[in-house]
Formats: C-alpha cells, structure tokens, sequence
C-alpha cells in the first residue's frame, strides 16, 4: 500500500490534504444530506399535501363505503419514519467515520508520526483533524434538522396520524441538540482514534461512547426544566398533562405526591389498596408541556457542547503529553 507524504506546514496545506485524503467520505456525507434533505422537501410538500387531503377526505365520511386516499396516509407515515431515524443516525456516522478513518487509521499505519516529525507539530494535526470535519458536520446535520422540522411542522392540524412533539423520535430530530451530539461523536471517535491505535478499536469506541451520550441525554432531558402538574380527583380520570411524562401518581391527604405510574387511577384491588394505604385523594401527572420543548433543547444542547468541549481539551492534552514524553525519550 503506497503511504501519502504529508504536506508542507502551512493551514491552506494542511486543509488541502485533509480534502484529499478523506475525498471519498466527504462525497458519500454530501450524498447523505442532499438525498435526505430532498426526500424531507417531498415530504413537507407534496407528501404531506397528499395525506392531508386524506385526512380530510376521511374525516368526512358519513358512510361505511365513501372513498379516501388510505396509500397517501401510509406512504407518509412510512416516509416520515425512515426519514426521522435518518436523521437520527447523523451522530453515529460521524462517530464511526472519525474513529475509523479522520485520526484511528492515520495513527495505525505511521502517517501521523511522520507528519509531526516533517511538516507540522501534533497539536496543529489534530486541530485540522477536527476544525473542518466540524464545519461540514454542523452544516450537513443542522440542515437535516432544519428541513425535519419543517417537514414536520407542515403537517401540524392536517395530518391526524401525525407524530407529537414529544414521541422521542420526533423530539430529537427536530433540533439542535443531534448536531451537538453529532460534533460529541466527532471529538469521541477522533479522540478513541488517538487512545486506540487502530481503526476498528476506535470506531467501536467512537460508537458507544456515542450511544451512552445518547443515553444519558435521553434520561437526563425530562430534569433540565422545571416540569408542569395537572392534579385531578383519585375517582376521575388520571390528569391528561398533555406533553412529554416525568412522573405520575397519587395525592396524599396531607398534599404529598407518591410515584406509581402502573394504576392511573385504576381500581383493581392491588391500587385500591395502594391508594387504601396512602390515603390517597387525587392523582398527579408532572410533565413538560409544548412551551417547554425549545428551553428542554437548548438546554441539553449546551450541555453536550461542553461536554465536547471538554473532550476536545482532554485530546489536546493527552495528545501533547504523549507526544512531549517521546520527545524527551527520544532526546
């Protein structure tokens, strides 16, 4: 396999190679983003005109036997799922690409030490590594989720099988916090990169860090605001709140709220004895309603921007620790 020799030092060099070198993962990401950037167009136009007229069409039936355009309904919905879950699947990308190719593969076979001992010092490297790829990321996947939440909002009152703002798939993909993880999964899969020494390792690595990422993100969400709670009688139906859950469960006759999210108000014998056991006299749901979605994302979007900040600094760091302690070995 023929070895690339680095460039001369120099920013305009520097940005050249990195275009040259990862050419072929920047043409299959443009291909991602304009093919699902066009099908989310078709979908916010002609798709969700299409369904919405056969909601209407439905909506109006008087008989058992009156006509709609049931295909419309389903294509749409079909369409709005894989395009959602495409849009989900930026971050895990970008994480497995950076870990494989952007530093992993550079390390496993010699390319980097090479570059740092002629052209330029590890530092600046790892900041070309991580500067460009970070400008398409945020442009390509804050564009996906620009058109899904038009997309999505073009179907709002007309469209009846419409997801909620808060079905979680929804949720994420209709803001800015999956470019945050998506610029978190850059910084983890270049950083797993540098630790792992090979391609496969890091873009293993660069995944799950990625998914824990997401994980947390997703428990962590629901805490970041302070929640609504609507209170109803324990003998009525349980308090609709509508909006993304926290927490539910019952009034206590001295005003305390007891998590059980399993009876709603239900009178089997296992919650009637609870409720025989807690006095209570009513039933609570805390939740978030719609006012509460954009503070919910821009908070969690800031927190993940840190954290990548703070990845970013713990790669320099370790990168310039390494790179001195060879120096000083070598001398």
């Amino acid at each position: 396999m023929t070895t690339l020799t680095p460039p001369a030092a120099g920013t305009p060099h520097l940005t050249r190679w990195l275009i040259r070198l990862h050419r072929p993962a920047l043409l299959f990401w443009t291909a991602v983003v304009v093919t699902v950037s066009g099908v989310l167009l078709w979908l916010g136009g002609p798709l969700a005109d299409a369904s919405a007229a056969a909601w209407r069409a439905y909506n109006a039936c008087r008989t058992a036997t009156c006509a709609y355009d049931q295909a419309a309904i389903l294509h749409y919905k079909d369409v709005y799922t894989y395009t959602t879950y495409a849009v989900l699947a930026a971050p895990f990308l970008v994480a497995a690409w950076a870990g494989a190719a952007l530093t992993g593969r550079e390390v496993e076979t010699g390319t980097a030490r090479l570059a740092w001992t002629q052209s330029t010092s590890p530092l600046r490297w790892f900041a070309s590594r991580l500067a460009l790829p970070a400008a398409v990321v945020t442009a390509g996947t804050g564009l996906l989720v620009l058109l899904h939440h038009l997309a999505w909002s073009a179907g709002k009152g007309r469209i009846d099988s419409l997801k909620s703002w808060y079905d979680l798939p929804t949720f994420y993909a209709n803001g800015p916090v999956v470019v945050a993880l998506a610029l978190a999964g850059l910084v983890a899969g270049a950083l797993a990169g540098l630790l792992r020494r090979g391609s496969l390792p890091a873009l293993v690595a660069g995944l799950g860090f990625t998914g824990l990422l997401w994980y947390g993100v997703q428990l962590a969400i629901p805490h970041l605001w302070t929640t609504s709670t609507a209170v109803v009688g324990l003998r009525r139906f349980a308090p609709a709140g509508g909006g993304l859950g926290v927490d539910e469960g019952i009034v206590t006759a001295t005003g305390a709220h007891v998590s059980n999210p399993t009876c709603a108000n239900s009178e089997n014998v296992e919650c009637l004895a609870f409720y025989d056991k807690f006095d209570a006299v009513g039933w609570y749901r805390d939740y978030h309603p719609a006012s509460h979605y954009w503070p919910l994302q821009l908070t969690a979007t800031a927190l993940v921007l840190a954290l990548t900040a703070l990845l970013t600094l713990l790669a320099f760091r370790l990168l310039h620790r390494e790179t001195g302690l060879r120096k000083g070995r070598s001398a």
